[in-house]
């Protein structure tokens, strides 16, 4: 079959037409792909964000039941800002193509709705001149109806002063004493920074992983030269500044009937080289049983993980460890080592991750041929640990002996049965068997493991510890190592202070600014009212108090 030839108009004026026609056309079409294409990106944008959400979710309702959603939600969320970016290119090409015809209504991609700005944002109005006179008939008989907003996040860049402090010298006629007032306090010797400046350097360094190279560099691009040296030199002085709290947290902390304890690397940098050392916490949180003493946790360091850095750390402590089953913790429970010796309750997270990569089915879907067959006896292991979770969330905030009684009710048989199907398949197992590693890994301390269905105020995981460690573990991907063990020991100490802020649920730079603007004449004894919930509970009370007399 052969296609008629195109039949061409045989004057100009139909010409023109013709050529009209198929410009219209054409601007339709394209139009219309960019309306396609933008369509596409926000669909794409929004199954990215929705997948970031799920991903969310399932790690909010199963916590470590997934080892590798963090990674992935990590993922997601470079993902979802690559998409969301391409989106708004292709939404706004879209309308400049829309705009170009009037056959096709431009695409607009749906947004997710803002959150309104918070109450004490500070606010400026811009009223713009208001007309003088009627757009349409020109009279200037005009009354106000009312008003329009438009509300714009700015941002004020940072602004820096200098506080010049006078202090006027008098001289006495009869005696000729000089008297002048006394110089004011500062948090550091010769300070000569502020303390919300001082704050902010060393959260940055420590709370945001921010080295002092970084921030003198951009002091520099915001016409403030501040050296490395000069930073380095402030930090060491508010490091000891703060040496009282420090000391007073970690007396809070082991006071504590129980505590979490855990460890990870840091490259500590040592003679031209980095050696691997340990960063360590102890975590007191009561809240999962309802416990009125305040959170807090003290930090570490050791240049490695031998078995004395904890047992010294802990040498006085009788009461409960949470822990993984580092052999360096035995001693703290050997009643032949230890007059009081600490008991321990160690992790079903850490158990039931080495069954986990054993019936991983979603990995092995991944490596394809080359995948180890999945375990059936490791995947029943899983499903019996999430049974006993799925216990623990509804129980989680219930006073000790609340979850005392649920514990004994519903979840000791579920151990009992547990026990006897470990011993009875590890019986079948041959030497060969890979599983055989995570069940006697269980069998060998099962007491330990099961000793939280005795006591409400045990919890099944050492995830508080994990948690606080969190922040290191992505930090030294920024710091990359520890100058000196010196260094790793004033890590440890700021740590310390910003990490017990934030399980207060304060933020840790208001609260390090107001303690180094009053720590310097505060006497001793009343150094307790600087500790984090202490600090919360003044301003929680000035609040109605401020309220009042508004």
């Amino acid at each position: 079959m052969t296609l008629p030839p195109l039949s061409l108009p045989s004057d100009l004026a139909s010409a023109h037409a013709a050529l009209l026609a198929e410009r219209a056309a054409r601007l339709q079409a394209e139009a219309e792909a960019a309306n396609a294409k933008a369509r596409l990106s926000s669909t794409e944008a929004l199954i990215a964000h929705l997948q970031l959400l799920i991903g969310k979710l399932e790690r909010e309702k199963h916590g470590p039941r997934r080892e590798r959603t963090q990674r992935l939600i990590d993922q997601l969320e470079l993902q979802l800002e690559e998409l969301v970016a391409s989106a708004a290119e292709d939404e706004l090409a879209a309308q400049e193509a829309a705009t170009k015809t009037q056959a096709v209504r431009a695409f607009t991609r749906k947004r997710p709705v803002r959150q309104p700005w918070p109450e004490d944002i500070e606010r400026e109005r811009i009223v713009i001149e208001a007309p003088a006179t009627c757009a349409c008939c020109g009279g200037s008989r005009l009354s106000k109806l009312g008003e329009d907003i438009t509300r714009t996040l700015e941002e004020i860049p940072r602004r820096f002063k200098v506080i010049e402090t006078v202090r006027e010298k008098f001289s006495c006629r009869d005696c000729e004493t000089i008297s002048q007032a006394p110089a004011p306090f500062h948090a550091t010797p010769r300070g000569f920074l502020g303390p919300n400046l001082l704050a902010t350097i060393v959260f940055d360094k420590f709370g945001q992983h921010i080295p002092l190279n970084r921030q003198s560099t951009r002091f520099k691009c915001e016409g403030i030269d501040l050296s490395t040296q000069t930073l380095a030199d402030q930090v060491g002085h508010v490091t000891f500044a703060l040496k009282p709290l420090f000391d007073l947290i970690e007396a809070h902390v082991f006071e504590a009937e129980r505590l979490h304890g855990d460890d990870t690397t840091i490259p500590i940098l040592a003679k031209g080289k980095c050696t691997t050392g340990r960063i360590w916490v102890y975590v007191r949180d009561d809240q999962p049983f309802a416990g009125p003493a305040p959170p807090a946790a003290v930090f570490y360091a050791s240049s490695d993980r031998r078995g004395e850095h904890p047992q010294r750390h802990l040498a006085e402590f009788s009461g409960i460890l949470q822990a993984d089953c580092y052999n360096g913790f035995n001693p703290l429970f050997d009643r032949t080592k230890k007059q009081m010796p600490a008991t321990p309750a160690f992790c079903f997270a850490h158990a039931r991750r080495k069954f986990f990569e054993l019936a991983d089915v979603a990995r092995n879907a991944r490596r394809g041929k080359g995948a180890k067959p999945i375990s059936p006896i490791a995947l029943e292991a899983v499903k019996r640990i999430d049974g006993l979770f799925d216990i623990e969330r509804d129980i989680n905030g219930f006073s000790a002996a609340e979850r005392l009684a649920v514990r004994q009710e519903r979840a000791k048989p579920l151990l009992g049965e547990m026990e006897e199907w470990l011993r009875a398949e590890r019986a079948s197992l041959s030497r060969s068997s890979p599983v055989r590693e995570p069940i006697d890994y269980m069998l060998s301390r099962w007491a330990d493991f099961a000793r939280y269905a005795d006591d409400g105020r045990i919890c099944m995981t050492n995830n508080a510890a994990e948690r606080a460690l969190r922040g290191v573990a992505c930090g030294r991907k920024s710091w990359l190592f520890a100058g000196s063990d010196r260094g790793a020991d004033r890590a440890a100490a700021m740590l310390t202070l910003i990490m017990t802020a934030r399980l207060n649920d304060i933020d840790p730079k208001a609260w390090l600014a107001d303690v180094l603007a009053r720590i310097a004449d505060l006497p001793a004894s009343h150094l307790h009212e600087l500790l984090p919930w202490e600090w919360k509970a003044e301003r929680q009370a000035e609040i109605p108090a401020q309220q009042h007399a508004a």
